[in-house]
């Protein structure tokens, strides 16, 4: 059984994002090529194909080819779950003191122009002060 529901549930979301849901047009399909078999009994199926598929024309039947599966094509159905916990938002009266603040500058000048930026990209002393 939940094999089954599985399948039910799979088919149901393939038909409904995707473009699967026009091949329940082939019927459309299959009564429409029968009646241009009516008109002209010498006309395979591949030349019906071909006429409404390769270079479609407007003819008189043309609100009857715009029927045909794969002719139209629309955006599929796009289903977005979200799953959140309750929101609550409660005011209740809160006292606010006032902060005392200091000005605190953003960047000391004296320390990064005294050698601090020079002295980064200095190589190590010791390293090279036993090669020489």
């Amino acid at each position: 059984m939940k094999k089954l529901i599985s399948i039910l549930f799979l088919t149901l979301y393939l038909v409904s994002t995707t473009e699967l849901y026009q091949l329940l047009k082939i019927p459309t399909l299959v009564e429409h090529y029968w009646e241009h078999k009516r008109l002209n009994p010498d006309m395979p199926f591949s030349a019906f194909i071909k006429t409404h598929y390769d270079h479609p024309v407007k003819d008189g039947d043309y609100g009857k080819d715009q029927k045909l599966p794969f002719i139209i094509h629309s955006a599929p159905l796009a289903l977005v779950f979200t799953v959140s916990p309750g929101f609550s938002l409660e005011a209740s009266k809160i006292n606010f003191t006032q902060l005392k603040t200091n000005k605190i500058p953003s960047k000391d000048e004296d320390f990064c122009f005294k050698g601090f930026v020079n002295s980064v990209w200095e190589p190590p002393k010791s390293l090279f002060s036993s090669f020489i």
